[in-house]
């Protein structure tokens, strides 16, 4: 009887001990490129050429390595759930049997134990792995931040370089013409090669700035569709007319007394120090004793019957876990002094870009009158030729007068619009300031931050 009582008390153990427990399932790898060849297999695409605002939401739902970013946020609530789980409860069995000397009978003993020490330290676990999961998120979004910037960057080179296409196309066929012309006269009896040289000279060079540009714009097409998670020679159709929009200076600047709200990697490393604090905290909280406290109660050899509360404890003699309280204190002035610098840099490149693209504007603003009368002098300069009042090579120097400053208010503009979308991602333009709580956040917290997408 009392063996199969026994035996029943295992099995109900046994049975408590599966219950919940998971099952594995293997997952193959995929070892084929997951890379789309067009747009129209892509989510979220709309006919038509692509305006900036078109590639920003392409870039974030198809990005290759975003899509692999954020498998890292389901790691990070894992660990949420593992810091709140206490360990289990501890059982003790024994039942030495009666080996002679005497009477007596087969004694046994059982006990069940809890450690206190690790619902003591639960709170801050989890605070520190709240923190570090809000990390995570925000260091996502910082990433998925900068793939926006330089998806806008592409576009605005990719937009420019074809403006630029067209320019230096036409100049390039007045020079050919040019050529043709010159190497038409020698060939008469009515040129020099004195007067041809330059001429060859001048078609090389134009010939290798679109040989050099055509090539650009190739390595450009291909990022960005790398970022879009496209085949390289996938086509892709760009609206001119889509470009960032003007930056107020002043604006800036006074963004910059509230961009580590606003900055996803500053609120990243925000949320870091403070998963860090919770854990210097923890290992503050470690130092004190270990006790474990249970029942335990049990038959001795005489058949006599004991139960009661038993208690273990460590001694803090030796460990009194100075090393872990100085490497977690360490660890918290190092990510303190991360972000300062980290800030500071901020500040400077924003500064300096404020700077850039005030000289840019006015060297900007000095080229439109030069433009201007290169245009009336071009217009008039065709009008004269074709009356027949003005020879070809001044008519073809008149026209390549203006293209070559067409070329420079197209670098001008590209350098302009790289600037400014260079500034909206470093000062997290059109994103909402983001409070960090020094409580542990929660999962709300975290879908709040992704709000700001």
């Amino acid at each position: 009887m009392k063996r199969t009582l026994y035996s029943a008390v295992l099995v109900v153990l046994g049975a408590l001990a599966l219950t919940g427990c998971a099952s594995y399932a293997p997952q193959p790898l995929d070892r084929t490129p997951n890379l789309a060849s067009s747009l129209p297999v892509l989510t979220e695409v709309k006919r038509g050429a692509l305006t900036i605002h078109d590639v920003d939401r392409l870039a974030l739902a198809n990005n290759p390595e975003l899509r692999a970013a954020r498998a890292r946020l389901g790691l990070a609530r894992a660990q949420i759930i593992e810091a709140g789980v206490l360990p289990n409860p501890q059982i003790a069995l024994s039942y030495p049997f009666f080996a002679g000397g005497g009477e007596g009978t087969n004694s046994f003993s059982s006990g069940i134990s809890q450690d206190l020490k690790s619902i003591i330290l639960r709170p801050a676990k989890i605070e520190a792995a709240s923190n570090a999961a809000a990390e995570i998120d925000a260091s996502l979004y910082w990433q998925e931040w900068q793939t926006i910037g330089k998806v806008r960057i592409l576009f605005v080179d990719i937009v420019s370089g074809e403006r630029a296409e067209k320019v230096i196309g036409r100049a390039r066929k007045l020079l050919e013409d040019r050529l043709d012309h010159s190497t038409k006269a020698i060939d008469q009896g009515n040129g020099t090669l004195a007067a041809l040289s330059p001429d060859l000279a001048a078609a090389a060079e134009i010939q290798k700035l679109d040989d050099d540009l055509k090539r650009t714009q190739l390595s450009r097409r291909h990022q960005l569709n790398a970022l879009l998670g496209v085949a390289p020679d996938a086509p892709l159709a760009l609206a001119a007319g889509s470009l960032p929009p003007p930056l107020d200076p002043q604006r800036v600047r006074r963004g910059l007394d509230n961009l580590a709200d606003r900055r996803p990697d500053l609120i990243a490393l925000q949320y870091g120090y403070q998963s860090q604090e919770a854990k210097l905290r923890q290992a503050v909280l470690a130092q004190f004793p270990n006790v474990t406290i249970g029942i335990i109660g049990g038959r001795d050899n005489s058949g006599i019957y004991s139960l009661g509360p038993q208690a273990t404890f460590d001694l803090p003699i030796f460990d009194r876990n100075e090393g872990a309280i100085a490497r977690e204190s360490a660890t918290r002035e190092a990510l303190r002094s991360e972000f300062d610098a980290r800030l500071a840099a901020a500040a400077s490149e924003v500064g300096a870009l404020l700077s850039e693209q005030a000289l840019l504007q006015r060297q900007y603003a000095g080229l439109a009158p030069r433009l201007a009368k290169a245009r009336e002098f071009a217009a008039q300069s065709e009008k004269a030729y074709r009356q027949n009042l003005l020879d070809e090579r001044s008519f073809l120097d008149a026209q390549l007068a203006q293209l070559t400053i067409e070329r420079q208010r197209i670098e001008l503009e590209q350098a302009l619009l790289d600037g400014r979308a260079s500034l909206s991602i470093l000062t997290g333009a059109d994103l909402p300031p983001v409070a960090i709580v020094v409580e542990s956040p929660h999962d709300n917290m975290i879908s709040m931050i992704r709000e700001r997408f």
